[in-house]
């Protein structure tokens, strides 16, 4: 099992990223994929048709995100955090991923780099 840490800038205010991170409609509108996403704990959510899957544990509005990511029959929970912080050029997201299995971490990162934050950040950007 592995951890990563990362921080993001993204240029628009932690609000806005945050609905972004939660608002089904918004997450479609820059992933290019339907989401079933709701900032309420307890709820399960499924983002890039299936791929990620899990439970969202804890939400601090327009600050702070805490899901449960599903890989299999793990034994320690998958844990992200996502704080959002202001930041001179909009809002600094802190993520922090941990318990990913060895086999999955390379595509994890790589889809935190490209996928998700990246396509946040030119959603942005344009």
């Amino acid at each position: 099992m592995k951890d990563y840490k990362k921080h993001y800038v993204i240029p628009a205010p932690p609000e806005d990223v945050f609905r972004a991170l939660t608002l089904p409609a918004t997450i479609q509108l820059w992933s290019g994929e339907k989401a079933v996403m709701s900032a309420t704990p307890g709820t399960e959510f499924s983002l890039w048709d299936g791929s990620i899957e899990g439970m969202n544990l804890e939400f601090e509005e327009d600050r702070k995100i805490v899901q449960q990511w599903y890989f299999g029959e793990q034994e320690e929970a998958s844990i992200v955090t996502i704080i959002l912080h202001p930041h001179k050029k909009g809002t600094s997201a802190e993520l922090r991923h941990s318990n990913i299995p060895d086999e999955d971490y390379d595509n994890i990162t790589e889809g935190w780099n490209e996928a998700y934050f990246g396509a946040l950040i030119d959603f942005y950007t344009e």
